[in-house]
């Protein structure tokens, strides 16, 4: 028994490796039913490599017991999902079964896409089928050690964290709620990011029947942020017209996209309809918060600091000659490109993640619909230290009202080593 849960977890701690980048080109007309599904779903983040075919696969994805690679799903009738039928595709895509009988590693989000319709299904098999160009690549090998690369460990996950059968709207909700209910537990897979990861790291909540649904997680040295009510982490103080503007352009007047959701925004969200997205907001916006928080009452003290050159805190020189070009010295950002520091949920959740990844590698590019950022978060891994960065994160994380708890160096020097971008590694996803 303890040889088969060493397997269990070795396996599953491949659900882990997710990383996403940009195809180069597209791949049918706009309008096309299927396509719009694989844009909600946005399957071309992680079944493309940069500059490469869409959807022909490669992109490595890394786990502490090897890297695999995410496979070829163009037709093509070799090496890719061209002899596969309806019923083939569906089951691989809802059940995480391959045509052979394999089941994937659910690095592949089926545990959400299984809430898909047959409808939906049937026209995403057509968009692959018909409208995606065929590419003739070989799918590489993983590189997982042979002692620890059974799959049927995966059967057993999938009876105890997965619910078989598609979305059943409530009835107690209308149809704009189920509508965003559908897309952000199914196509749209939020909870793989944003939900918490229990022992066998499977998503604790699949809908909003729990409160751990979208209550934020760790992932890939980022903290992908709850999604939930919370007036201090989470979307307590974002309008539905806020977050409909965050999907639609990356940014807000509140906050930028970052890590992850960089791709999604690049790749899907942009190229939702204004109902669908608007039908996200609604759903999101319901979800009660998970704490009694209180909004921060802003405070100006830190604010005639800075300008009168009096502010005397550890970090607050990195901010006034590093950061108050950008976010301030008043904390507000210069939105909608450059956030505002306060009040800003990543700035106050507990986790700083995310706050020391982007100070130490920067942001990636964000091109909504073939147009580029005119402003991004440079990368200052070489100019601070760990302690000066941590510093200016604490200074940052307690200042204009803020209240959250200190940065360690510690914490900076960790990050920093497990996403040194000359490491020939590739980044391993850490969860909680």
């Amino acid at each position: 028994m303890a040889i088969v849960s060493k397997q269990v977890i070795g396996a599953l701690f491949l659900f882990l490796a997710v990383s996403a980048s940009r195809a180069d080109e597209n791949t049918s007309p706009q309008g096309n039913p299927g396509e719009y599904l694989a844009r909600a779903g946005d399957c071309v983040s992680c079944h493309s490599t940069p500059g490469g075919k869409a959807f022909a696969g490669g992109l490595k994805m890394g786990s502490p017991l090897g890297n695999i690679y995410s496979t070829n799903i163009t037709p093509d009738g070799e090496t890719g999902i061209g002899g596969y039928t309806l019923s083939d595709f569906d089951r691989v895509v809802r059940q995480g079964i391959a045509k052979d009988g394999h089941h994937l590693y659910p690095a592949m989000p089926y545990p959400s896409y299984a809430k898909l319709t047959d409808a939906d299904v049937a026209a995403l098999y057509d968009f692959f089928m018909k409208q995606v160009p065929p590419v003739h690549q070989e799918n590489l090998k993983s590189e997982i050690p042979s002692y620890l690369s059974f799959r049927w460990p995966l059967a057993i996950w999938n009876l105890v964290f997965t619910s078989g059968g598609s979305y059943v709207a409530r009835s107690d909700h209308d149809a704009d709620w189920n509508r965003g209910a559908y897309l952000v537990q199914g196509l749209g897979h939020c909870g793989a990011c944003h939900t918490p990861r229990g022992f066998a790291f499977q998503e604790k909540a699949l809908d909003e029947s729990d409160s751990q649904y979208l209550a934020g997680s760790l992932l890939d040295a980022w903290y992908a942020p709850g999604l939930r009510g919370d007036v201090r982490t989470g979307l307590g103080t974002w309008s539905k017209d806020d977050l409909v503007d965050f999907l639609k352009n990356g940014h807000n007047h509140a906050e930028t996209a970052f890590g992850s959701m960089i791709d999604v925004v690049n790749n899907s969200t942009p190229y939702l309809s204004d109902n669908d997205l608007g039908a996200i907001a609604v759903y999101l916006k319901s979800l009660p918060a998970t704490s009694t928080q209180q909004p921060i009452v802003y405070d100006d003290t830190t604010t005639g600091a800075l300008r009168s050159g009096h502010a005397s805190q550890p970090g607050a020189t990195v901010y006034t000659g590093t950061c108050a070009n950008c976010h301030g010295f008043d904390g507000k950002g210069f939105g909608p490109y450059t956030p505002a520091l306060a009040g800003n949920p990543v700035v106050l959740d507990n986790d700083p993640s995310s706050l020391i990844n982007l100070i130490l590698n920067a942001s990636n590019p964000l091109v909504v619909k073939g147009t580029p950022d005119a402003y991004r978060m440079p990368q200052f891994r070489q100019q601070y230290s760990d302690q000066e960065i941590a510093d200016v994160l604490t200074f940052i994380r307690n200042s204009w009202g803020n209240e959250a708890p200190a940065v360690t160096a510690g914490q900076v020097a960790e990050l920093r080593r497990t996403t040194d971008p000359t490491s020939d590694q590739v980044i391993i996803l850490r969860m909680r």
